[in-house]
């Protein structure tokens, strides 16, 4: 199942309860928040409060990214408030599966989350736990970036370790998606697709249907 998950890091702050609507209204059932702390990565964006009050007014599926040190700290609040899946890096976690029981514990899905540098075999002894896979193809941190040609091979390596273990398991990719390139990730493998720029940039509408329509070639 091919899904969309707009990022409102790139949607206008002062419109986004409008914005969010108008994702919905096109068709899309997911929404990307990332949460970032000016720590694990340089820029700081939104927490519990901008979640929680979204949430009240959106029944989208939460993906929420936790690009944050210590993310277990945080693990109930971002489910109290109404996360759907909780995504963590494997870069800031000390204990890998205890983060991913912890996520478990609390009724959500749990997703892990890799930048580019890091290669996708510190995920071999938690493939079977995990619900989705998010693969960065740019650098976390900042929106805009253009897409690391490099990350298709990823993709497709990871994906192939899937079939053949034959788990029901997502592969998201988030950076630098964009029309251009969305049948290439989409060939790779990938069928979560995170798209900030692409989606609130322009015709909100327009850009959410075309990735709808990439997604029904397939």
């Amino acid at each position: 199942m091919y899904q969309l998950a707009p990022s409102i890091l790139a949607a206008d702050f002062n419109r986004l309860g409008e914005q969010i609507a108008q994702v919905e209204k096109a068709g899309a059932k997911w929404l990307h928040l990332d949460v970032m702390d000016g720590s694990f990565v340089p820029s700081i964006s939104f927490g519990i409060p901008v979640i929680e009050s979204i949430r009240k007014e959106s029944e989208l599926f939460f993906d929420v990214h936790l690009m944050i040190v210590k993310p277990e700290k945080y693990i109930e609040e971002f489910a109290r408030i109404g996360a759907d899946i909780i995504v963590v890096h494997e870069e800031a976690c000390q204990d890998l599966p205890a983060v991913i029981k912890q996520i478990k514990a609390c009724g959500c899905k749990a997703g892990v989350s890799i930048k580019p540098a890091t290669k996708i075999d510190c995920l071999m002894d938690v493939l079977e736990d995990i619900d989705m896979v998010l693969v960065m193809t740019v650098e976390p941190g900042f929106g805009g970036q253009k897409y690391i040609e490099s990350s298709t091979a990823k993709i497709k390596a990871l994906r192939a370790i899937i079939n053949e273990r034959t788990l029901s398991l997502d592969i998201e990719v988030d950076g630098g998606i964009c029309k251009e390139n969305i049948d290439e990730v989409l060939e790779a493998g990938a069928n979560i697709i995170v798209a900030g720029s692409a989606v609130f940039k322009g015709d909100i509408e327009a850009n959410v249907k075309g990735f709808h329509e990439a997604f029904a070639r397939r």
